[in-house]
């Protein structure tokens, strides 16, 4: 059965859904796109898809059951409460919307329209995080007490609409979306007892254009988010801490390493010497009382996403993208943007 979607801006993102969906013809079927922009209907027209005439003649085409709304930030409360209005099921590039007061309306009409609203969150696939889920559920690195995660460029934010404010541009929203949805997912159980966090403005005074932040959960585990968009040596992009082990994964090359303790323990620890003194506390293991084991190698494919979405058309499966799961991530953010301001640790989930 194939199901009629529609996408609404064809920039970047809008482009990279284009194309999937090619590969998705057997479940959907792209009816159109609309774009503000007369070269971006153009370059549609390259690919043979169906321009419309303008949002309204595309929200008033009955066949399309789906709506994808690939705007800039700021544009996706008003396009998604429209297209709800007009009888269409929304998906919506992340972040959903700018504040907690936003996403609750667009709730509001979801619910009073009967229409579906979920979220576009593509990176739960990518390959590092699902390492790093199949790492943490195998155990071999004994019970977690710390993860950081962070992504990391040179080149600042990039010269368009990321940079104004108004826009909802700035690192918090463009990968803290992501970042904040992935280390909730680890531990979807935990709540999260308080966030600490600053931002930088190195590049633009307008946007945030990097952050780090603390997140305590109630497990006792620590983590630590870090986005920077003027790091010119790159860090790993996970560490994972366990009392029985270590996982680095360096990239999105999926480089790293896994060590953990093995055989005898490590007593006789032969000191390192360095230009003021020893130390035996920080002296490394015997190589006869760690092993290192190789890294999964799990190939998760982001299409499932749209799979998901089709299907819960059908009535078969319930959405992965939740809205409960949406507006804990836009809280957190929030929580974020709250604790750099104040200069404090901000309490987040009793």
């Amino acid at each position: 059965m194939k199901h009629k979607v529609a996408i609404i801006g064809l920039g970047g993102m809008g482009t990279w859904h284009l194309n999937n969906y090619g590969e998705l013809g057997d479940i959907l079927e792209v009816a159109g796109i609309w774009d503000i922009k007369e070269s971006r209907r153009e370059y549609a027209r390259t690919r043979n898809v169906h321009v419309y005439q303008s949002l309204e003649d595309l929200l008033a085409d009955a066949t399309i059951e789906v709506v994808l709304i690939a705007t800039p930030n700021d544009c996706h409360r008003p396009l998604a409460i429209q297209a709800m209005r007009a009888g269409k099921n929304v998906i919506c590039e992340k972040p959903v919307t700018l504040s907690s007061a936003d996403l609750a309306e667009m709730i509001r009409v979801s619910e009073e329209t009967g229409r579906f609203l979920t979220v576009h969150q593509n990176r739960r696939w990518d390959r590092d995080f699902q390492m790093v889920k199949e790492v943490m559920a195998g155990g071999q690195l004994g019970p977690i007490f710390r993860f950081e995660s962070r992504v990391q460029g040179a080149h600042g934010i990039p010269g368009d609409w990321r940079q104004e404010p108004e826009k909802g541009g700035g690192m918090v929203l463009d990968w803290g979306v992501h970042l904040l949805d992935q280390a909730a997912l680890l531990y979807p159980e935990a709540k999260i007892r308080s966030v600490y966090a600053t931002l930088t403005n190195i590049t633009n005074t307008k946007v945030d254009d990097g952050f780090t932040c603390d997140l305590l959960l109630d497990n006792g585990v620590h983590v630590v988010i870090d986005v920077g968009t003027s790091n010119f040596i790159t860090l790993p992009r996970w560490i994972v801490l366990g009392r029985d082990g270590t996982l680095r994964i360096d990239n999105w090359g999926l480089e790293g390493d896994m060590i953990c303790a093995h055989g005898k323990d490590d007593k006789d620890v032969v000191p390192v010497i360095t230009a003021a003194g020893l130390t035996k506390t920080m002296a490394p293991r015997r190589e006869d009382t760690i092993k290192s084991y190789p890294l999964p190698d799990p190939w998760p494919d982001v299409k499932d996403y749209y799979r998901n979405v089709m299907a819960h058309l059908e009535g078969k499966e319930d959405l992965l993208i939740t809205l409960p799961q949406v507006a804990r991530v836009m809280r957190l953010m929030e929580a974020v943007f709250e604790s750099a301001k104040l200069g404090q640790v901000v309490p987040f989930e009793d």
